[in-house]
């Protein structure tokens, strides 16, 4: 137990400085929920470090290509409840067929459209939090006592890793 409580303490502690530093570096403190998704993000990359959904591949590609349909379609269509649907029926759609499922990343969408987000927010907030997340990972992961595994574990690792979606033809 006391194994236990000791893994979590330090996981928590990576995840915190992880998420921390994130939203001080992209000025989110002001507006956290412009970040939101990096939260779930965290606990991917400190919680199941070695699932596919983790690694570099669905987390940047998640992030960067949810957070892009969600800007091209604000500054086309504006923020109407069907722009929001088809953002998000977009991204899940893309994300599938490039093999870069990464779940929290699934809000960004909403949250582009939501904050009425600009295209230097895909590399100025999305893109510099993500990268933070990442490089933490990777740091506390090796400082981590006697954890054989390592973020990332696979750096191009598929998610989801077959195109075998749903539960469609069971």
């Amino acid at each position: 137990m006391r194994k236990v409580v000791a893994r979590l303490l330090w996981i928590s502690a990576g995840a915190s400085i992880a998420l921390g530093v994130a939203l001080f570096f992209t000025k989110s403190a002001t507006s956290p929920l412009l970040l939101a998704s990096l939260g779930g993000s965290t606990i991917f990359l400190f919680g199941l470090t070695g699932a596919p959904a983790a690694q570099p591949r669905a987390l940047f590609g998640g992030h960067l290509i949810s957070a892009l349909i969600g800007i091209i379609s604000y500054q086309f269509f504006g923020d109407a409840l069907w722009v929001y649907l088809l953002a998000e029926v977009l991204t899940l759609a893309t994300l599938l067929l490039t093999q870069t499922v990464h779940p929290p990343a699934g809000a960004n969408p909403l949250i582009m459209i939501q904050a009425h987000a600009g295209f230097s927010h895909l590399l100025e907030v999305v893109l510099l939090g993500v990268f933070i997340l990442a490089v933490v990972a990777a740091i506390w992961s090796r400082l981590t006592p006697g954890k054989a595994l390592h973020y990332p574990v696979k750096w191009n690792a598929p998610s989801p890793q077959s195109n075998d979606w749903s539960v469609w033809g069971s």
